[in-house]
């Protein structure tokens, strides 16, 4: 899979991609990871990137003509005639629709991914309108630039591509992952203690020691019961979720049984 980043600041990107899961994926041949520097396509002696705003206001906007030339310098077919299905182009902004995991498993499945990182007061609108396929925003909040945003979303999705992780099933039992029933290929030494998020937040995970200043981890966890394991941490996903994030409990595939429990947990 290959990634573009168009920015003002690519050596914003230095660290990042040279740790943990996503160098090792890099290194690897896995992903590739191209960083484009949007000055390096100004004609100017001063690299000019950003103007005033037509209509006045504040802060300063990104002008279109770098980041056409940046973009035609990729070979990006016309936006009227792409394949979004091998490749697209994602402007981050603070207006765009919300980054989720449904939204990574999507782009896992495309081959390019180029990101126009938005910096100032924004970019110029002929640039979403004409070479962009999406905007997408990483959280309901405003960063200085998007370059943050493309670095969460290159992570995320490198994460699910096939052998990037030790354990390919590190990415299906997760928070907002999918539920038993949508799991393909499930492995038989999976052990049925485990149990998938169904669009919830994960269960919390105990290690060694045992007992950490005097707090014990659960008992069911050392039992051997792959059973009452199982129930044990579906009851604390629902939990968990129900306490931090109400929300998702809206659209996520509930049994019976979790129905009630959670009636149980509203009424205290």
């Amino acid at each position: 899979m290959q990634f573009e980043i168009l920015t003002i600041f690519p050596e914003f990107f230095t660290s990042p991609f040279r740790h943990g899961v996503l160098a090792r994926a890099i290194d690897g041949g896995i992903v590739k990871v191209g960083v484009h520097d949007l000055r390096a396509f100004t004609h100017d002696r001063h690299r000019t990137v950003d103007d005033r705003p037509f209509g006045g206001g504040e802060g300063m906007v990104l002008k279109p003509e770098p980041i056409f030339e940046a973009a035609q310098s990729l070979a990006l077919a016309e936006k009227s005639a792409r394949d979004t299905k091998r490749e697209t182009v994602i402007l981050l902004s603070a207006q765009g629709k919300r980054f989720t995991q449904s939204v990574a498993q999507e782009l896992a499945g495309i081959e390019r991914v180029v990101f126009i990182c938005g910096r100032y007061e924004g970019v110029d609108e002929r640039v979403n309108e004409l070479l962009c396929d999406r905007e997408l925003s990483i959280g309901d909040y405003v960063l200085s630039g998007g370059e943050l945003g493309a670095a969460v979303i290159v992570d995320t999705v490198t994460r699910l591509l096939p052998g990037v992780l030790g354990n390919a099933d590190s990415s299906r039992f997760e928070s907002f992952g999918k539920a038993d029933g949508s799991l393909e290929n499930l492995v038989a030494d999976v052990p049925r203690s485990m149990h998938g998020a169904g669009g919830l937040l994960d269960y919390p995970h105990y290690t060694r020691p045992p007992v950490f200043r005097g707090t014990a981890v659960p008992e069911v966890l050392a039992g051997g019961d792959h059973a009452a394991i199982r129930k044990w941490r579906r009851e604390r996903q629902l939990e968990k979720t129900w306490r931090n994030r109400p929300d998702l409990l809206a659209q996520a595939e509930l049994s019976a049984e979790d129905r009630k429990f959670l009636e149980r947990l509203s009424l205290g």
